[in-house]
């Protein structure tokens, strides 16, 4: 799956501009976004659930203990799996349990990541939530980078608080809740400005890390 395209992108950062002083520094400072993109299998969810709450660092090497583990990580190799051989990679219990009720539905069929992604937005969400283990952040992510949803929006990632909270020169980041109402300005294009946002950050944390 592809982003959206130059011409749909550069539209909605101007309009997002528009609506925002601190996305309009954003899009001055770094120009158009280069888009996430990951493809629509179990591995991507699998991956998003090994990240959260932990560091990038350390999810990263905990994702390349799973990947040397399984070679290639699919819901029937994680279901044929010992848990122990997971927790092993460094994967909580929690998240464990999740990759296995995810894994399920997928082979069940409860879950089907083709179908997601040929969906509306709102009943691609439906689909995903409905499933243990794959909530809000993690829905919106796998909607974010596998279907090129322009509107889907990671809702609580401390990446984008904090970059708003620089961009915008206040001392505090909002809340989840007031951020999460602020964003609906955003529309149609709150994954524009999750992108904007996070490529802001990535070259103002680049340029801090510089001698």
């Amino acid at each position: 799956m592809t982003g959206p395209s130059q011409a749909r992108l550069t539209a909605a950062c101007e309009t997002l501009s528009r609506a925002d002083p601190a996305l309009a520094r954003a899009y001055a400072e770094t120009g158009l976004p280069v888009w996430r993109e990951a493809a629509p299998t179990y591995a991507t969810l699998a991956r998003m659930i090994s990240h959260q709450q932990i560091s990038l660092s350390a999810a990263g090497a905990i994702w390349a203990r799973t990947e040397t583990l399984f070679g290639d990580v699919t819901a029937e190799a994680v279901l044929a799996a010992d848990p122990e051989a997971l927790r092993a990679c460094g994967q909580s219990r929690p998240k464990v349990a999740h990759l296995t009720s995810i894994a399920e539905s997928l082979v069940t069929g409860q879950l089907n990541l083709t179908r997601v992604c040929a969906a509306p937005l709102d009943e691609a969400r439906r689909e995903l939530l409905a499933v243990r283990g794959i909530g809000p952040w993690t829905a919106e992510l796998f909607l974010l980078y596998a279907t090129g949803a322009m509107d889907a929006f990671p809702v609580g990632d401390v990446g984008l608080m904090e970059a708003h909270k620089l961009l915008s020169a206040h001392e505090t980041r909002m809340d989840i809740k007031a951020f999460t109402a602020h964003a609906e300005d955003w529309r149609p294009y709150r994954g524009v400005a999750a992108h904007l946002l996070w490529a802001w950050l990535h070259a103002h944390r680049a340029k801090q890390a510089r001698p």
